[in-house]
């Protein structure tokens, strides 16, 4: 059994993996906030000690994944740069603290990268050789999975899909959930989330319905360069927003058939992400397991 953790700038998701055929179950999951702001970097370093602690009483422990947001040395666990929602959280080293302390094999990976594992593996991209994710949330992340694994790049920035040029701006900046909700501001004069903005739109709000028309025009784009430049097998759309496919796959259909030559959608699934909040902890134990158990002699 494996601890797994997914740090985000709001909450820390945590539980058991545990393998079941060709599959993956997720036991004793809980949730708690970061708190980033109010303990920085080094306080969720202590959280995540205290929780793996707590979980070892109850489970036999063979290693500890982590998913995280920030910048991380996947060899070695550091995290290379965080920005000001974790604050000194740049420098923390997750893998050596949790080794040192409780001489568990540990493996720690970025956030999106970790969700395009988990969908990739053992989500809306199985049995796919090559897979683009793309998560639209505050910003658009992305990771390239080509034979399961995450496909670095030279410096290793593969897969920054969010600060694509569309229109002359950043794809996140205009495709994003955050643009959804500055533009439906605009057009109705409301500040509303997400939920809100779909919920009017399904009764029939015109300016809500427009201000996610022009999402997915936006986000057909940035889907089709990806294809264009990639030619994946499959293109997998997650992010809390995208829990709304049955109102977006045929809002959002028609533009890619706009924007990408027939062939392009023939031979290219565009589809959305099945693991919901779970897929960070599912991509992070497949890290773990094809980073750590042969090293540690588990198998």
């Amino acid at each position: 059994m494996v601890l797994c953790f997914d740090i985000g700038g709001t909450s820390v998701k945590y539980g058991i993996a545990d393998v079941c055929g060709a599959g993956l179950r997720l036991n004793d999951c809980k949730e708690m906030p970061t708190d980033a702001k109010q303990i920085g970097g080094a306080g969720i370093v202590e959280r995540i000690l205290n929780k793996t602690e707590e979980y070892r009483e109850k489970h036999i422990l063979d290693g500890v994944a982590v998913s995280t947001a920030g910048m991380v040395d996947p060899q070695s666990g550091e995290i290379l740069y965080a920005n000001e929602n974790i604050p000194g959280y740049t420098g923390c080293n997750l893998k050596k603290a949790v080794e040192e302390r409780f001489c568990l094999p540990c493996a720690v990976e970025n956030d999106v990268n970790c969700a395009a594992l988990g969908e990739s593996i053992y989500g809306a991209g199985r049995g796919a050789s090559s897979v683009l994710c793309m998560t639209v949330g505050t910003g658009i992340g992305g990771a390239v999975i080509l034979n399961k694994k995450v496909w670095r790049g030279h410096t290793g920035s593969a897969g920054e899909v969010g600060y694509m040029p569309v229109e002359g701006e950043p794809f996140e900046c205009l495709g994003s959930a955050s643009a959804l909700v500055r533009r439906a501001a605009e057009r109705t004069g409301e500040q509303m989330d997400g939920k809100q903005i779909f919920s009017r739109a399904k009764e029939g709000d015109r300016a809500c319905a427009d201000a996610i028309d022009e999402m997915c025009r936006i986000l057909a784009q940035g889907i089709v360069c990806g294809i264009c430049l990639l030619n994946p097998e499959k293109v997998i759309l997650g992010g809390g927003i995208m829990a709304q496919k049955e109102y977006l796959r045929p809002v959002l259909e028609p533009y890619l058939g706009k924007y990408a030559t027939p062939y392009l959608l023939k031979t290219c699934e565009v589809t959305f992400a099945e693991l919901g909040n779970q897929a960070g902890m599912a991509g992070a134990y497949y890290w773990w397991e094809t980073s750590c158990s042969r090293v540690s002699g588990i198998s």
